[in-house]
């Protein structure tokens, strides 16, 4: 993963361009009346920075220790709350709504980690606490897109590209390629998604306490991504 090499981690910013599903997220923060946000899978911490400049109380977690030296060292970081881990090594809490944002859900490949996290989450939101996050629908078949042909960039640091290695659904396994035009190093980053059917999603939310009170189109990627309100209850 990109977020686990050092020298990839601080470049993942630039590398992502404009984040703008996260300001959706900041928007359904203030349609929820967040005030402690639990940022799980939290990366280089963009979104938790911005959630803390409108002076919101705001937990960082991130198991990819590079990244989290990245979200460490970025300006205002110390209004954040940075942790090293998952959503299954949290400490007490009571947020009033969690956020995994980008691929964090679906990165979560094995049912028993994926049921793991949500008793994590659960425990860690006071009653009526919100999670909020987004799956790619696997009927919109995204993977087919990611070819080296459509996704080729070469930036002033790095040349990167996407290749499909192999579909086996629900999973979907691929690699990002990295040249560093400064020196030639090669660096490759493997991926794992498990792209859950929105019926199973909602099940394993409903068996782990939750209730599933909305699910909506992703407003920035269309028919392409759903996003998910549950309630603990």
């Amino acid at each position: 993963m990109i977020f686990v090499h050092p020298r990839l981690a601080v470049l993942y910013d630039e590398l992502e361009g404009e984040r703008t599903d996260l300001q959706v997220y900041a928007a359904i923060a203030d349609e929820l009346g967040a005030r402690r946000v639990l940022d799980i899978g939290c990366g280089t911490g963009t979104f938790a920075l911005i959630l803390a400049a409108r002076g919101l109380a705001v937990t960082g977690v991130e198991p990819a220790g590079a990244s989290l030296d990245v979200a460490r060292a970025k300006p205002g970081a110390g209004r954040v709350r940075w942790l090293h881990g998952d959503a299954t090594t949290l400490p007490p809490m009571r947020a009033n709504l969690a956020t995994m944002t980008a691929n964090v859900a679906q990165e979560i490949v094995s049912p028993d980690a994926w049921e793991a996290t949500l008793r994590g989450i659960h425990a860690a939101l006071e009653p009526g606490g919100w999670l909020v996050f987004e799956t790619r629908d696997p009927a919109y078949r995204a993977w087919e897109g990611w070819t080296k042909a459509a996704s080729h960039r070469v930036g002033e640091e790095v040349e990167s590209w996407v290749e499909l290695l192999d579909v086996r659904l629900p999973l979907v396994r691929f690699r990002w390629t990295y040249v560093f035009t400064s020196d030639g190093e090669v660096l490759t980053s493997d991926s794992t998604l498990r792209f859950r059917e929105p019926e199973e999603v909602e099940a394993s939310l409903v068996t782990q306490g939750f209730r599933v009170d909305e699910v909506r189109d992703a407003p920035d990627r269309p028919g392409r991504e759903l996003v998910f309100f549950a309630s603990r209850s």
